[in-house]
Formats: C-alpha cells, sequence, structure tokens
C-alpha cells in the first residue's frame, strides 16, 4: 500500500490546480451577487448549444461517439468512446493549438453532503477534485496516468497513483501473461505494451484500455529486447539464440501483429535502433562482435560492420544523425555517420561500458560504465568525451526527465541525479543521490533488461522500482527522499513504465482521449483551459448493457463445511453454494477457480471446481503442511475476482496442541 504523502502531488498537478483555482476568480462576476446569479450570466451559449461554449472570444465545442472498436453506434456502459474538445478562436475560426486541458469525467449530482443538503454542482465537484480529497475521485480523470510494474512472475500489474487511502490497494488490475516478461517498450500514444516473453518465444500485445492482452505474437527463439521504430511501423524484437542460423531479428508489423520478416544477423545478444527517417536499422551481435545495418523498407541486410570486442549497446542520435555503437571489452565508442553510415570516428572511454541513453534533445550520449563506477557523457556536436561522471555501486541503467539523467546502480540502493544544465566543456557537472529503499537492486536476484526507472508525467518526477524489496517509490526533484511508495503484495516487482491517459492534441485545435465507459447513466464532463482561463461543464448519457446488468448481481458464496479442522497429509473436498443475493442458484458454471494456499502464502495451487447440484460445486484442496489454509473462489463468467468474493478459512488438526490447550484452560479453572 501507499505510505506517506500522496503517491502523486506532481508539479504539473499543482500548476493545473492553481490555474483550475484561477478560473473560479475569472470567471466569476466581479460585484457580489447571489450564487444562482452566476450561471445566468452564461446561460445563453450553454442554452443555444449544450455542447458549445463560447467565451472570452473562444469557442470549445464537446462530442463523443463509440470508438471504432466499440459494439453498435450507441454509448453503453463498458464500451470505449472517443471524446473530442475542439477549440477555435470565435472572430477568426482558426484553431487553438498547443493547450494543455484538462477534463474529468463524473456521474452527475455524485456528491451531497448531509442528507437534504444540496448536491455539489459539476464546477464545485472538479474544485473538490483538484485539492486532492481522499475518497473524492472522479469516475474518470482525464488528467492522470497509470503505473505498469513488470513482475517476475509472469504477470504485470497497473497502479493508479492517486490513490492513497489507507489499507486500500492501489493496484487496478493484474495481468497474466504466458511467461515471465525480459522486456517492454510502449506504442507512441501509449495505447499499447508490447512485451517479450523469451521463455514462450513470443511477444504479449497488451491493450492498455482494457488492461487485457490483446494478442501474443510468434517472435521467433528467445526473443528480448523490443525496439520500437520512430513511425512505430514495426516491432524490432531480437533473438537471442546461442546458434548462427536462429540467432537475429524478428520485425513484426504492428497494424496487423504478425511477424513479416526473420533476419539472421549473428550471434549473441542484440540491442537495437532505427534511423529518425526510418531508413536504416542497427542491430548489435554481442558474440559475433558486429553490427549488422539493415534496409528497414525492404527489410535486407546491407552489411555486417565487424567490430570486433563485444558490441554492448547502439543508440541513434537525430541531432548528429549517426549511430552510436559501444564496445564494453575495449572500451571504445564507434561512430557510424554519412549517407550509408560508415565508421568515422572511434572515441575512446574505458573497458566495461554498459547501455547507453541520449538526452529528449539528443545533443549528448551517457553511458554507463559498470566495472569503473562512472558515467561517460559525449558531446555528439563534436563526437568528443565531455565528462567522466563518478557514481557509485555500478551503473547499469539511465533515464531522463527534462531537467535530469537519472543514474541507477547495481550494489547501491541510491539513485543519481545528474543536473543536465551542468553538462558543458568546462564544467563541473551536479550530482546528487536520494535513496530509493534501503537495500541495493542486486539482492533481489536476477533482473530483467526492461528499465528500473521512469519519467512520471509532468516532466518532474520518476518512478523507481527497487527489486531487492519489492516496492515502486514516487520521487519528485527538489526533495531529499521519495514522496510515496507502493509495495507490491503477491508479486515481485522488477521494472516499471507509465502510461499517461491526459488529453493528445491529435489535429490542430482537437484535442482527444478515448475512455472506458465504468456505469451506465449522465455524466457531467468538466472541461478546464489555462489560458485564457476558462471552465464549462458538459454532459453525455450512456445507457446500460444488459449483460454488464447481469453480472452485477451481487453473488454470494456460502462454503458448505462441517469443520474448519482438517486432516494433515490428505486432500479434501470442499463444496459451496453460489447465488445472487436474492437466493437465485447460480448454475452451470463451468470456469469457477478455487485457489488455496497455506498462509501467508505457500502451496499455491488452483483448480475448478465441479457442480455437483443445481448452484453447488466441488474443488479438491490439498493440506500438505500444518498450518492455516485459505480458499478463495473467482470466475470470469460472473466477472468476479479472487479478491471480490467471501473466503474460507482452514487449519490443520493438531491433537498434541489441542490437548495441551484444553488441560490448560481446565487448571485455570477455579
Amino acid at each position: 500500500m501507499l505510505k506517506g504523502t500522496r503517491f502523486v502531488a506532481t508539479l504539473a498537478g499543482a500548476v493545473c490546480a492553481m490555474a483550475f483555482a484561477l478560473s473560479f476568480a475569472a470567471d466569476a462576476p466581479k460585484a457580489e451577487a447571489p450564487k444562482a446569479e452566476a450561471p445566468k450570466a452564461e446561460a445563453p451559449a450553454a442554452a443555444s448549444a449544450p455542447n458549445r461554449y463560447v467565451r472570452e472570444g473562444i469557442v470549445i465545442e464537446f462530442s463523443v461517439a463509440p470508438a471504432p472498436e466499440a459494439k453498435g453506434r450507441e454509448l453503453v456502459e463498458g464500451q470505449l468512446a472517443d471524446l473530442r474538445f475542439k477549440l477555435t478562436d470565435e472572430a477568426s475560426g482558426q484553431p487553438l493549438r498547443g493547450n494543455n486541458p484538462g477534463a474529468w469525467l463524473d456521474i452527475g449530482s455524485h456528491i451531497q453532503g448531509q442528507p437534504g443538503a444540496e448536491v455539489k454542482s459539476c464546477r464545485d465537484k472538479v474544485a473538490l477534485y483538484m485539492r486532492g480529497i481522499v475518497g473524492l475521485r472522479p469516475m474518470l480523470d482525464l488528467n492522470s496516468y497509470y503505473v505498469a510494474v513488470l513482475n517476475h512472475d509472469a504477470s504485470i500489474s497497473i497502479l493508479d497513483p492517486l490513490v492513497s487511502l489507507a489499507k486500500a490497494t492501489s493496484t487496478l488490475a493484474r495481468i497474466q501473461i504466458s511467461k515471465p516478461g525480459a522486456d517492454w517498450v510502449k506504442s507512441a500514444d501509449g495505447k499499447r505494451l508490447y512485451v517479450s516473453m523469451p521463455f514462450a518465444g513470443q511477444v504479449a500485445v497488451i491493450d492498455a484500455d482494457s488492461f487485457k492482452v490483446a494478442a501474443n505474437i510468434e517472435a521467433g527463439r528467445s526473443p528480448t529486447r523490443v525496439y520500437l521504430q520512430p513511425d512505430g511501423r514495426y516491432l524490432w524484437v531480437g533473438n537471442d539464440a546461442k546458434v548462427s542460423d536462429v540467432s537475429g531479428v524478428t520485425v513484426i508489423d504492428t497494424q496487423t501483429l504478425k511477424p513479416v520478416k526473420h533476419l539472421l544477423t549473428g550471434t549473441g545478444h542484440h540491442e537495437i535502433a532505427v534511423s529518425e527517417d526510418n531508413r536504416v536499422a542497427f542491430v548489435t551481435n554481442r558474440d559475433a562482435g558486429t553490427v549488422s545495418l539493415i534496409d528497414v523498407r525492404e527489410l535486407k541486410i546491407l552489411r555486417a560492420e565487424k567490430l570486433g570486442g563485444v558490441p554492448i549497446s547502439v543508440g541513434y542520435s537525430s541531432l548528429a544523425r549517426a549511430a552510436y555503437v559501444a564496445d564494453a571489452k575495449a572500451g571504445t565508442l564507434t561512430v557510424l555517420a554519412g549517407r550509408d553510415y560508415k565508421p568515422v570516428k572511434k572515441i575512446a572511454l574505458r573497458s566495461g561500458l554498459g547501455p547507453m541513453r541520449f538526452t529528449p534533445d539528443g545533443r549528448h550520449a551517457f553511458i554507463v560504465n559498470t566495472s569503473e563506477d562512472l558515467v561517460h557523457v559525449i558531446d555528439v556536436s563534436s563526437n568528443e568525451l565531455l565528462h567522466d561522471i563518478p557514481v557509485s555501486g555500478q551503473p547499469f541503467q539511465v533515464a531522463f526527465t527534462r531537467a535530469f539523467a537519472y543514474v541507477r546502480s547495481l550494489s547501491d540502493e541510491r539513485v543519481a541525479m545528474i543536473n543536465l544544465l551542468s553538462i558543458g566543456r568546462g564544467n563541473k557537472p551536479s550530482v546528487q543521490y536520494f535513496a530509493a529503499g534501503s537495500t541495493p537492486p542486486k539482492a533481489g536476484g536476477e533482473l530483467p533488461l526492461a528499465d528500473t526507472l521512469a519519467p512520471a508525467i509532468g516532466d518532474a518526477a520518476v518512478m523507481v522500482v527497487n527489486p531487492a524489496d519489492n516496492t515502486v517509490y514516487y520521487y519528485m526533484e527538489g526533495m531529499n527522499a521519495p514522496m510515496g511508495s507502493y509495495q507490491s503484495y503477491g508479486a515481485s516487482a522488477r521494472a516499471v513504465s507509465v502510461i499517461d491517459r491526459s488529453l493528445k492534441e491529435t489535429e490542430p485545435g482537437v484535442y482527444t482521449s478515448k475512455v472506458r465507459i465504468p456505469v451506465a447513466g449522465r455524466y457531467d464532463v468538466a472541461f478546464l483551459l489555462e489560458q485564457p482561463r476558462l471552465v464549462n461543464c458538459f454532459s453525455l448519457e450512456a445507457k446500460e448493457d444488459p449483460t454488464l446488468a447481469f453480472q452485477r448481481q451481487r453473488i454470494v458464496v456460502e462454503y458448505l463445511v462441517k469443520s474448519r479442522e482438517v486432516p494433515l497429509g490428505k486432500t479434501v473436498p470442499v463444496r459451496f453454494t453460489v447465488r445472487t443475493e436474492g437466493g437465485e442458484p447460480q448454475t452451470g458454471l463451468k470456469d469457477l477457480r478455487v485457489l488455496s494456499f497455506l498462509v501467508p502464502g505457500q502451496h499455491r495451487n488452483e483448480t475448478i471446481a465441479r457442480e455437483v447440484q443445481p448452484g453447488v460445486y466441488e474443488a479438491p484442496v490439498a493440506i500438505p503442511e500444518h498450518g492455516a489454509y485459505q480458499i478463495n473462489v473467482a470466475s470470469r463468467q460472473l466477472n468476479k475476482e479472487f479478491k471480490d468474493l467471501a473466503n474460507l478459512t482452514l487449519r490443520t488438526a493438531r491433537p498434541d496442541i489441542d490437548a495441551e490447550i484444553k488441560r490448560r484452560a481446565a487448571q485455570a479453572k477455579p
């Protein structure tokens, strides 16, 4: 659960909250008047066109429609919908570009104080949401983001960072994948996560709207590193096979979600980069000592550059229009530039090089040196070494916000922060540290390729996973320590990514978002524009889905056991009934999953219950050790997870202990 202060108090949120507060002042009448008079001044625009709002020379038009993948032509609960806000200048009709609006959706008349008190208006509710009051949350916050955590087992946890209620979990969803993931990458629009699964020979495609597995794509032998080229058309997957006849890259078409080519590039682990114009791909072959150049349009190998040594990482600078290949053994950085990307320079660094990343502007390359406890900084405009920055504890990963480079180390729980403004010839780089836990990451065992840190939304904060203590930390720039944390229960966190859910400008002056309508009903849609400060509430209505209405009936599970004591070493049948709250038995369920485990989590076993009588089900539960066993029931058909239904606790009989308890109780009697 979350600890300490709110998990997300981002700078962007603070600025947005301030702007929202000021917007009320801007919209309010200058002279004091009864509260009822303020809306009257705005009534003509709202009355003439409920989804069109005009004020201060700005026209805001709101529309909503079922998403193309939704079923039917009406807004229905549980289905995806496309929300669209169009901003234009009233006088010229020109689109208003480059804005950063906010929006919230909530059921109309949702918040009410004491019985009989006035129901909060849409604008009042948004003011409360912006204040960050725990328990007062809109149905949908279009200014938020979710945190995805890649676990050591075959699962991904989705966290809602705005939940910070004591004794409540932040886990929004848990996605099961076929095999444990090694690496992942997001699509440019944030709607998909591509996860490599080496032991499955596949890449899982995660739908970031529904948080479900949309597809499992065959991706060759041992698919490990995944890389999405700049235009998003192809997903490149490194096949880390040990034999040359299968080792290389698999190219997947992201539109059809099918592999289109497998290219044999050489043996060893593969790192991948693609030029900014999507013309050439660069693939390192660690054991072969080469880097392969591939024509992206024709998907054919142009040539293999024999670099020797151990090519351990590759990156592309859009500013320099050059590829950079790091040799871990020789400690050199080879620059491939020009029309044909020929080697033009070899920069001498130190042996022990590792991963490489470029700053957001493409100006500097940061290469970690795990063996030497250094971070090398290269100026790509001159292809010269600028700095050797000491970073303790075997640095192995680097990520960027707009202001800082964050460096993670294997044997140090602290995260190094390098101020990007201090980078430059003749400068001494500024390095600060903050602790993300109390145990170094390497104590958590084997780590995946995926990053253990990721920038949060707002460019002024990061999420950091510490695999050793199974915790995600939230750090805001300028603080001495993380502002909050989330400890995962039932899974071992290994890597982190952030899924942005804020409005995006998809065409000039048009800001859109795709949402899943939670429930049927009429919604208030609040819209905030910061400059000039405008707030208006639109509305939409969604119909009820009959299937979901049936599933929403409260399901009751009642266990039919005569005694909670069970014999050790036996398999005992556990019977239970499944019915609605009104007493109607739920018959014919074929997917009733029964999970049993020894508290606190050992000897986990999951089986399918069989129906022995109408509405009565039975499942075998093994009792291999002394202790307490918890039984949980779930069903996808009923839309119920293990946490949603009643559980049962059994314990093993211990005649010796039970007899001693009875003896002592008898002695204690007067």
